[in-house]
């Protein structure tokens, strides 16, 4: 059985395990940890200055902490079907998804390394470079494919199914990078945006790990992604004359050391 065809209703956040629940300490953890580095370094557009690895590092805690709490409700049925060393499967499942979206560091900071160049030196291109992203995540959350990888991601009962025929040692890991496949599929328009709020802006952290809870957990979580997209949508046209709504593209905000979203 595929876990598309199972019934894409909302998987519920009451019923988590204490498995699910060690996942969202180490989220809880990650996001004092957010916060800590947000503090010392201030709202900065771009790659705020750093280098790739540093970047990497900073971008891996950040999925820590928005992404960990949306698979929460899959880890409490996954590991439901542990017989033995629950702990050290849990951990090499996290680092198999963690590493996928830690992964997606590359081409964020790409994305980030293009706004460095604009925000100052081209001010036009880099709301330009706001539009775009706001169209494409806007685009992308009516797609067929958006809707494929979040059918999945609500179905954490299918995942469940559709893993029970892994298997050897490595089953956990090759589990959690599937998983994670099917999440970064699913949410990294949304991340996208990130660049256009600021890599840093911890409200806006905030606000995109609760769409994506949202989106998986919701009963109308479907229904509420498609409307996100209309409103990316409606932002790609209106950051061309109110720039100040992509804070991590506006020279202005950024020159006057505001960030908030």
């Amino acid at each position: 059985m595929s876990a598309s065809s199972t019934a894409p209703s909302a998987p519920i956040l009451r019923r988590l395990t204490p498995s699910a629940s060690v996942v969202l300490l180490a989220a809880a953890a990650a996001w004092l940890g957010v916060v800590a580095v947000a503090g010392d370094m201030g709202s900065m557009p771009g790659t705020m200055g750093l280098g790739f690895g540093s970047f990497v590092a900073v971008w891996a805690l950040m999925m820590t902490a928005m992404m960990l709490p949306s698979v929460a409700p899959f880890v409490s049925l996954y590991t439901r079907t542990f017989r033995e060393n629950r702990a050290a499967r849990l951990t090499v499942f996290a680092a198999g998804y963690l590493l996928v979206w830690s992964a997606a560091a590359f081409p964020a900071y790409g994305l980030a390394w293009v706004a460095d160049r604009f925000v100052d030196d081209n001010p036009t291109a880099a709301t330009a470079l706001a539009a775009v992203i706001f169209l494409a995540c806007g685009v992308y959350q009516l797609t067929p494919f958006k809707e494929r990888c979040l059918a999945y991601c609500r179905s954490p009962l299918g995942f469940t199914l559709e893993y029970a025929a892994y298997r050897g040692r490595t089953r956990d890991l090759r589990v959690g990078v599937h998983h994670g496949g099917f999440c970064l599929g699913c949410c990294w328009a949304l991340m996208a945006l990130l660049v256009v709020f600021g890599l840093m802006n911890v409200v806006a952290m905030i606000v995109l790990a609760a769409i994506v809870l949202v989106e998986k957990t919701w009963v109308w979580g479907a229904q509420f992604g498609r409307a996100l997209g209309i409103v990316a949508l409606v932002l790609a046209a209106l950051v061309i004359f109110l720039p100040g709504i992509a804070p991590g593209l506006d020279h202005v905000v950024h020159a006057g050391g505001m960030g908030g979203m």
